[in-house]
């Protein structure tokens, strides 16, 4: 079984930056995809972001593209989410993903993804 943590949410002013961080336990955090999404109040899971199991691929939704950065450290078992300019339409709850083992380097499909952590709110305010 692996557990995940998000951490760093907030709340901010646009225009700012955040790092989400989230620390996973069990020894095969390498070995799988991972992700970032987000769900706001009244709106379903929405795709933020995904990486390959090395972290040599990304993939980001449109509308986070340029503005976000993922990232992993397989020798700390942590993804990160860089969220630079935030807007308030950022708003939502952040979920990090982990477990995807299927044959392209990432997903953006939520059911593709084994473990989810409990999220974390980030606010971004006008």
């Amino acid at each position: 079984q692996v557990r995940l943590v998000e951490s760093g949410g907030g709340l901010v002013q646009a225009g700012a930056s955040l790092r989400l961080s989230c620390a996973a336990s069990g020894r095969t955090f390498s070995t799988h995809g991972m992700g970032w999404f987000r769900q706001a109040p009244g709106k379903v899971r929405e795709f933020v972001a995904a990486i390959s199991r090395s972290g040599g691929i990304t993939a980001y939704a449109d509308s986070v593209k340029g503005r976000f950065t993922i990232s992993r450290d397989n020798a700390k078992n942590t993804l990160y989410l860089q969220m630079n300019s935030l807007k308030p339409e950022d708003t939502a709850v952040y979920y990090c993903a982990g477990g995807y083992s299927g044959s392209y380097y990432y997903t953006t499909d939520p059911a593709r993804y084994d473990y989810w952590g409990q999220g974390t709110q980030v606010t971004v305010s006008s």
